[in-house]
């Protein structure tokens, strides 16, 4: 769970509090400055979070996504940490996607939402189906996403907008039914998670809805 900058100050120790306040203000600095040249400052800082901040996984989530936020990300830097970053250091710019507003055109960082849905890395996959995913991800992606995350057992619960954009989803619905007889077929238990959302495209999609 992301941590708000009060939170995650509070909740580390002197040396890694005083690291964290350095490298957020070399952060907006490079913002202030309008710099995004590689291997600035505070990217080396994003790289290092792990050796400050750590070891709890949300606190190193948190300072990146604050170290992005702050210095302005915007869409070749994002690129360039995801593409060169460690599983950790992409798993932050996925979570970090929503809050960047020099994401210009909006949807300009999906190849990297796309990416991580490729993996097999469930931390990846979850943090790629986040709001980000919701707003930009088409209906044939995001449906995919969806089955991505019941192949490699991340809970349903990681998928923003599930119950929005699964109702009166029928080609959803039909994957799955596909899906759940595949498992069954091979003698393999069918997750919850599958009946539940099946239960959510049986509703009716919202624009059919009595006013």
């Amino acid at each position: 769970m992301l941590m708000s900058r009060r939170e995650l100050t509070a909740a580390l120790p002197d040396d890694a509090r005083n690291w964290l306040a350095a490298a957020l203000a070399e952060a907006l600095a490079a913002a202030a400055e309008g710099t995004a040249a590689a291997n600035a400052p505070w990217e080396l800082r994003y790289a290092a979070a792990g050796r400050h901040c750590g070891p709890e996984p949300d606190h190193v989530d948190s300072a990146r996504v604050l170290l992005l936020v702050e210095a302005n990300a915007g869409p070749d830097t994002v690129t360039r940490l995801y593409r060169q970053g460690t599983a950790a250091e992409r798993r932050a710019v996925l979570l970090a996607l929503p809050y960047l507003d020099a994401l210009t055109p909006p949807a300009v960082a999906l190849p990297l939402v796309e990416d991580a849905l490729r993996t097999n890395d469930g931390r990846l996959v979850a943090a790629a189906v986040g709001p980000y995913a919701a707003a930009h991800l088409d209906a044939h992606a995001w449906r995919h996403a969806v089955l991505k995350c019941l192949f490699t057992g991340v809970p349903l619960d990681a998928v923003d907008s599930l119950a929005r954009r699964a109702r009166g989803d029928g080609e959803l619905a039909r994957m799955l039914r596909d899906y759940a007889a595949e498992r069954t077929a091979a003698h393999r238990t069918v997750p919850d998670d599958l009946h539940r959302v099946l239960a959510l495209t049986a509703e009716p999609s919202p624009r059919f809805e009595e006013v």
